[in-house]
């Protein structure tokens, strides 16, 4: 997410439930300028996480910040192998063979 102007402490990033919630506001500064090129207004913006999906950490570096996600599948909700077995009940069965 592209934030030119922001600072660290200047966002709030939340999780809740399945949606992460990023904030952002600036504090209003006591100059007078004649033009401001950056936008600084307050903004927030939800994204709709995945299920099993985790946020590990977030960066901000040269006007972007940066959330890493990772989805951790519970171990009872991974496929697993099977193997087939012969089995201990098997059985044989015989043709006896008259004669004629």
């Amino acid at each position: 997410m592209v934030v030119a102007g922001f600072d660290s402490s200047d966002f709030d990033i939340t999780q809740n439930n399945n949606t992460l919630i990023v904030t952002g506001h600036k504090a209003e500064s006591k100059k007078q300028l004649l033009h401001q090129g950056i936008a600084t207004r307050a903004f927030e913006r939800q994204f709709e996480r995945a299920d099993y999906v985790n946020v590990n950490n977030a960066s901000l570096e040269n006007g972007m910040l940066v959330i890493d996600l990772q989805r951790e599948i519970p171990e009872e909700l991974k496929p697993r192998k099977i193997s087939i077995g012969l089995g201990t009940n098997a059985q044989t069965i015989e043709h006896e063979k008259k004669a004629a």
